[in-house]
């Protein structure tokens, strides 16, 4: 069958609404925007899909740090026992794009064709298809490419794998941390936005923003928060459109995957877990995980807002030092 419309719900989601609990995707590029947005698909579905990627292109392109940094998280801390993720490290290269779903061990479907796992290749902004085939040939085709590859935990990758930045502008360390020349030069070339923390009549609202979870009655964790936008901010196309996921690397050197959400994408969350941006907060302003925040609490640390700058239409980075 031959496919074009509707691939992210036809290749992505449907079979595990019919049963499916592992997907196998052999794909040239691959994003870890594109993993954090299915998983988080599949767990609004309540479907526990294990889902194992090999990127193929590795050897010929090598492949983002960024990418890289949020392909181990993912396996490592956030989705352990969904996810892996590994590199092609021997030559050629590969570029197909295979997708096989299995129920039970059993094959039920497979698709082939032009998309690569990524947000941009499952939208609308260009046109991909698909075909749609039965039986293991693609699996048999995943396992054969095992032998030539690593896990992206492994050690021995950074030695065989080429990482680059996705601007020259951007020089991460094998941690992510930016150095202080890339954030001088990310300060005086990107377009940026600022945004504050307090409601407009100038208050710190008690159950939205960085004070979201602070619910008791509904059971929510306090972490729980998110970035309200303004709508000068959402309603321009500084950030992606709602839905789309994003990394955010952080002015102390973390690196967050981020959403826009809620009515008209006026909130920026992380997706797979509220809590992590309320974690992460409450930390820089020195407070307890879970603790009610304060307009003093941000007085006292020093400032209200934080600037977000762009660097691409994946890629932004956030400043909140003093």
């Amino acid at each position: 069958m031959f496919l074009t419309n509707n691939l992210t719900k036809t290749v992505l989601s449907s079979p595990a609404i019919e049963g499916c609990d592992h997907l196998y995707i052999v794909s040239g590029f691959a994003s870890a925007t594109m993993a954090s947005k299915h998983l988080e698909m599949l767990n609004k579905l309540n479907k526990h899909v294990k889902i194992e990627l090999l990127i193929g292109m590795c050897p010929t392109n090598g492949i983002l740090r960024k990418d890289h940094i949020s392909f181990c998280k993912l396996t490592d801390e956030q989705f352990p026992e969904n996810f892996d993720c590994r590199y092609l490290v021997k030559s050629p290269s590969v570029h197909s794009k295979v997708y096989s779903w299995f129920k039970s061990d059993t094959p039920f479907c497979s698709f082939s064709g032009s998309a690569n796992y990524t947000q941009k290749a499952f939208s609308s902004s260009q046109r991909e298809q698909m075909l749609k085939f039965s039986g293991k040939d693609a699996l048999d085709y995943f396992q054969a490419l095992l032998p030539d590859t690593l896990d992206c935990r492994d050690s021995g990758v950074e030695e065989i794998i080429q990482f680059y930045d996705s601007n020259e502008a951007v020089k991460q360390n094998k941690e992510g941390t930016l150095d202080e020349a890339s954030k001088e030069k990310i300060s005086e070339k990107f377009e940026s936005v600022k945004i504050s923390f307090l409601a407009d009549d100038g208050s710190l609202p008690e159950r939205s923003g960085l004070n979201w979870g602070q619910r008791p009655e509904l059971n929510r964790n306090p972490n729980q928060a998110y970035i309200r936008l303004v709508s000068k901010i959402y309603s321009s196309n500084f950030f992606p459109p709602k839905g789309e996921h994003f990394t955010v690397l952080t002015d102390d050197g973390l690196q967050l995957l981020c959403v826009r959400a809620q009515e008209n994408g006026k909130a920026i969350q992380t997706p797979l877990n509220n809590s992590t941006l309320g974690e992460y907060f409450r930390r820089r302003l020195g407070l307890s995980s879970g603790s009610f925040v304060t307009k003093e609490d941000l007085l006292n640390y020093g400032r209200t807002d934080l600037e977000f700058y762009k660097i691409d239409e994946e890629t932004f980075f956030t400043d909140f030092k003093v």
